[in-house]
């Protein structure tokens, strides 16, 4: 069965999802946006989020992705986020599995299991 798609603006989120959403995306979310045709037929923008019971279309224009980086005191002047501000998310949604559902080149969500299947190659290395 298909999660529920949930076509939300950003300003109407709950903070929580914000948070997570900025640690999928620490780099900005204009270079993420994808677009979908709305229940009227027309071409709109969203940056996809995912979690374990919904799928999100988080409603933007490549401009408003741009002035949420640029007003927003979590991310610094280069439109990143900050590390300390990282470090506390990622320290209250440690439990939150479904957020490497979001992995992408900004992220990295999924480099512990790549260092866990290097670990374990290194493990197979023997002397003959």
């Amino acid at each position: 069965m298909s999660k529920p798609r949930i076509v939300k603006d950003y300003d109407k989120l709950d903070d929580q999802v914000k948070e997570q959403i900025k640690l999928v995306y620490p780099a900005g979310f204009e270079q993420h946006l994808i677009s979908y045709t709305n229940k009227d037929g027309e071409r709109k923008l969203a940056l996809p989020f995912e979690t374990n019971d919904v799928y999100y279309l988080v409603r933007m224009s490549i401009q408003k992705a741009q002035d949420i980086i640029t007003f927003d005191d979590d991310y610094d002047d280069d439109g990143v986020l900050k590390a300390e501000i990282k470090e506390s998310y990622q320290d209250k949604y440690d439990d939150l599995d479904y957020l490497e559902l979001n992995s992408n080149e900004d992220n990295d969500f999924d480099q512990e299991d790549e260092e866990d299947n290097q670990d374990d190659d290194d493990d197979d290395d023997t002397d003959d």
